[in-house]
């Protein structure tokens, strides 16, 4: 039996995809592609999703940017994405680890007023109390936007970039309380035609 071990090399990656609701959809992710600075990740597109590798900071970076510039043309734009870090065998693509940990991104984007809604889940793998660090992190979130229960996740209400940056938050005080291995999963729509409201919960 082949034992795997959680990875320390401290690369973090995130999996996503992004879906503008429009004719338009290629033109609307090209342009929020050339609008963002990835020279500090490994990126690569297949069919299925696009891939970021590197330092969480620019991870994020790179992720919060990408769907920002999407959103902020008004168009319905959801994105979905898996970001993961100590994963087992995760050594490839370490000459991006040699960055700095300022990202370049983030003055582009911070002053863009774009509501968004989302879900997002937190897997802090690795063994110990779990439930008490995802519920200490489902409360952190609430310094960054609103946030209330959903099914098999918790929904967040605010500005993109707050919640990107809670997200970010959460992430890594996990990480730093000691999850060898963690994961979290990010549902995110805006400019959504449904019907306000759909955020009340039972």
């Amino acid at each position: 039996m082949v034992v795997q071990n959680c990875s320390d090399s401290g690369i973090a990656g995130c999996s996503f995809s992004i879906h503008p609701m429009s004719d338009g959809f290629v033109e609307i992710i090209t342009a929020a592609l050339a609008n963002v600075d990835t020279s500090k990740v490994w990126m690569d597109t297949d069919d299925v999703t696009t891939t970021v590798r590197g330092r969480l900071t620019h991870v994020f970076d790179v992720t919060k940017s990408i769907y920002i510039q999407a959103a902020k043309t008004g168009e319905h734009v959801a994105f979905e994405a898996t970001y993961s870090l100590g994963c087992p065998g995760d050594s490839a693509g370490d000459v991006y680890m040699a960055e700095d940990d300022i990202p370049v991104n983030s003055p582009q984007v911070s002053d863009i007023k774009q509501p968004a809604a989302a879900k997002f889940s937190l897997y802090p793998l690795g063994g110990g109390n779990y439930m008490d660090v995802i519920m200490e992190q489902i409360e952190a979130m609430k310094k960054h936007v609103d946030v209330s229960h959903a099914h098999y996740s918790t929904r967040l209400d605010g500005e993109s970039v707050k919640i990107f940056d809670g997200l970010e938050q959460v992430f890594n005080a996990t990480v730093d309380g000691g999850s060898s291995h963690t994961v979290m999963t990010v549902s995110i729509s805006a400019n959504s035609p449904s019907t306000k409201g759909v955020g009340e919960h039972e």
